[in-house]
């Protein structure tokens, strides 16, 4: 009895130091996403193991957003980091350049369906033009390349290019954390049939609103409105602290003119100033559609959830008319 107590004594010390040191390893393995739609992938792959970080604050313009000291330090500090690309965080790649730790940048992965400005939107992009002063100030929220023939940046709004992301996170996270591996791919699978679930009933959600116009002020839709079949009717993305000459806001009321009832969205947190100028006296519904997912909490079914309330907005509005 005395030769077992101190041998059980040391088992459990030993099988303590590694629960701690597997506990430990767990904890600092640091997911860090430049973006909440990222985060809301990450958060389905990490279920139930760790919860990931992001580094835009809500609200925050991922185009020039202006990284703080304490943000530097989450750059440097993440295990793993994901962002979209310089297309969109323009501001990333200067940070990133002394980053020794791996960095996924997302439009560049294998199996991912890209869209440039301009696809199926040649006489949509005409159109804005005639409501669009080259030479007025530019919105600080949403001032970026949306030239025909740039890339369209805001790839998370396809649910199969989710799903790349999201076995690209699974993959990685088994690298770094081999105890969990089979926990990172299962969520990743079953993340999967979900989306091809949601597809679907957002597919039957939507089928009747082909054809119906409405406008948007940011164009970031594109690809959510590729796979179900929508297409915006113009973009007005003038939302300097400028107003636009009253030539330009009379063209832009002419085309709500000429559509009838409709619906113009506009992205939270932010109500265009030009909005009201714009709609007054006219059958025009104010709407929103949060791309970002802002207002979302940060779960497994977070991104699902984003994907459901861009339809059900846009259902919700137009269907109203």
């Amino acid at each position: 009895m005395s030769r077992l107590f101190p041998m059980l004594s040391l088992l459990f010390i030993i099988s303590s130091v590694s629960f701690a040191a597997q506990a430990q390893s767990q904890t600092q393995l640091r997911v860090l996403t430049s973006i909440k739609p990222l985060q809301l992938i990450a958060a389905a792959v990490q279920d139930g193991v760790g919860q990931p970080d992001v580094l835009l604050p809500p609200g925050a313009s991922p185009h020039h957003y202006a990284l703080r000291p304490s943000d530097v330090r989450s750059v440097r500090d993440a295990d793993l980091l994901y962002w979209i690309g310089p297309d969109l965080e323009s501001f990333l790649p200067r940070v990133l350049s002394g980053r020794t730790k791996a960095s996924v940048q997302v439009q560049d992965l294998p199996g991912m369906s890209l869209r440039h400005f301009g696809d199926s939107h040649d006489e949509e992009h005409a159109e804005h033009g005639a409501g669009h002063d080259e030479h007025a100030p530019k919105d600080d929220q949403h001032d970026h390349d949306h030239r025909p023939g740039s890339l369209d940046a805001h790839l998370w709004l396809l649910p199969a290019n989710a799903r790349v992301i999201a076995d690209k996170m699974a993959v990685d996270l088994a690298q770094a954390d081999p105890a969990n591996a089979a926990r990172y791919q299962a969520n990743a699978e079953a993340f999967g049939q979900r989306l091809g679930l949601l597809d679907q009933r957002l597919k039957t959600r939507l089928s009747g609103l082909a054809g119906k116009p409405y406008f948007v002020f940011h164009e970031a839709y594109d690809y959510f409105e590729a796979a179900y079949g929508l297409k915006h009717a113009g973009v007005f993305n003038v939302l300097g602290e400028v107003q636009p000459g009253a030539k330009h806001v009379a063209a832009m009321r002419e085309r709500l003119k000429q559509a009838g009832p409709t619906c113009v969205f506009s992205e939270p947190p932010l109500v265009p100033r030009l909005a009201k100028t714009l709609t007054a006296g006219l059958p025009v519904t104010l709407a929103e559609l949060d791309a970002m997912g802002g207002a979302l909490p940060v779960n497994a079914g977070g991104y699902e959830a984003l994907l459901q309330n861009l339809a059900g907005g846009l259902a919700a509005c137009i269907e109203a008319l």
